[in-house]
């Protein structure tokens, strides 16, 4: 809806089983870079698969792969919940 507001999440928001769609990356240099090339690009959808038994890392479904971030990563990506 218009003028409709959005709260913004980071991946590190979204639960297991929950998707979003990368909105920014937040990150500097080269983690920038690294997740850009993980597949982490505006407008992809991530899924959360899984939490590791002590709930890091967490595992990603993105651009058809699994990937591994720990929090404090998943907190450098906003992303705009999937229903």
């Amino acid at each position: 809806m218009k003028g409709e507001v959005h709260h913004l999440m980071t991946l590190d928001d979204l639960k297991t089983g929950e998707k979003g769609r990368v909105l920014k990356i937040k990150a500097q240099g080269p983690f920038k870079k690294r997740l850009l090339e993980m597949g982490f690009i505006t407008g992809a959808e991530v899924e959360v698969i899984k939490y590791a038994p002590l709930k890091d890392p967490v595992e990603y479904l993105v651009k058809g792969y699994h990937v591994s971030l720990r929090h404090e990563e998943a907190e450098q990506i906003d992303v705009d919940p999937l229903g």
